[in-house]
C-alpha cells in the first residue's frame, strides 16, 4: 500500500485519509473461533505487524455509480485474493466497523472493517515479499502474544481481536456483528500524566480535549508497555 502524506490542501499539514478496506476471515477451529492473521514484512507499510487481509481501495474496485461501500467490499475481496490466494465473496461480508486514524498519523488509512465465515477449506498462500507468514489463531491467543511482546498489533487490530474473542462459534459472532451497531472509530491520541499513550473514541470523557486524565466515561485503549487494556463504559460491547 502507498499513501499521500502531503496534507489535505488546507495548510493544516494533516494527511488526507486514504480509503481502504480489510476483512476478518473466520472459521471454527479446535480451540474455538479462529481468525486468519498475516505477518507483514518490514519493507512495507505497517511493516512487521500482524494484520487482517486488506489494503487501499483502487479505482478498479469502484462499481458503476461509485458506491464507496461496495468499492470497499470489492477491495477487501481483491486484497484477500492477492495476499492469501483465498477466494471470498464480497456479498457475504458483514460490515461492522470503520476506523479513521488520529490526525497525528503521518499516513492515514480510513478503513472499512468486514468479517466473513470461511466455511470451505482453502489453501493460504503468501508471497513472502509483502506478507511473510500467516496463521489461523484464536483472537485471545493473539492478544496474549502481543502482551508478551511476541507480536506487533495496530490499535484497530487489537480492539477488533478483543471483540472477536468474546463470542463463539463463528455463527454467533457474525450474528452479533451483523445485527449490532456499526462502530465508527474517529481516533484521538493523548498521554496520561504518567506518559502512557491512550487512544480515545467518541463518548470518552477525554475525547473532546484529548485529555485521557479527564474524569468520567471511558471508551479507550490504554497502550501501556506491559500490555494494552480496552476500557469501555459507553458502548454496547
Amino acid at each position: 500500500m502507498t499513501g499521500n502524506n502531503e496534507g489535505d490542501g488546507t495548510g493544516t499539514g494533516i494527511a488526507t485519509p486514504i480509503p481502504a478496506a480489510t476483512v476478518v476471515l473466520l472459521r471454527d477451529g479446535a480451540t474455538g473461533v479462529e481468525a486468519l492473521m498475516l505477518h507483514r514484512t518490514s519493507k512495507v507499510h505497517f511493516g512487521g505487524m500482524w494484520v487482517f487481509p486488506g489494503g487501499r481501495i483502487d479505482p478498479g474496485d469502484h462499481p458503476p455509480g461509485g458506491d464507496l461501500h461496495i468499492a470497499a467490499r470489492n477491495a477487501a475481496a481483491r486484497e484477500t485474493r492477492e495476499e492469501t490466494g483465498v477466494e471470498v465473496t464480497a456479498d457475504d461480508f458483514v460490515s461492522f466497523a470503520h476506523w479513521t486514524p488520529s490526525v497525528t498519523t503521518p499516513v492515514r488509512y480510513a478503513t472499512w472493517f468486514f468479517a466473513t465465515h470461511l466455511r470451505d477449506e482453502q489453501r493460504v498462500s503468501v508471497d513472502g515479499h509483502e506478507i511473510q507468514n500467516h496463521e489461523w489463531i484464536h483472537p485471545a491467543a493473539m492478544i496474549a502474544r502481543h502482551t508478551a511482546g511476541e507480536v506487533d498489533l495496530a490499535p484497530p487490530t487489537w480492539v477488533t481481536l478483543h471483540h472477536l474473542s468474546l463470542y463463539h462459534p463463528v455463527s454467533r459472532l457474525l450474528s452479533t456483528l451483523e445485527f449490532g451497531p456499526r462502530r465508527i472509530y474517529q481516533t484521538r491520541i493523548g498521554r496520561r500524566a504518567d506518559g502512557v499513550p491512550v487512544a480515545m473514541w467518541f463518548g470518552d470523557a477525554g475525547y473532546d480535549d484529548t485529555d485521557p486524565d479527564a474524569p468520567g466515561e471511558r471508551h479507550r485503549l490504554v497502550m501501556d508497555r506491559s500490555g494494552y487494556t480496552f476500557e469501555n463504559t459507553v458502548a454496547d460491547y
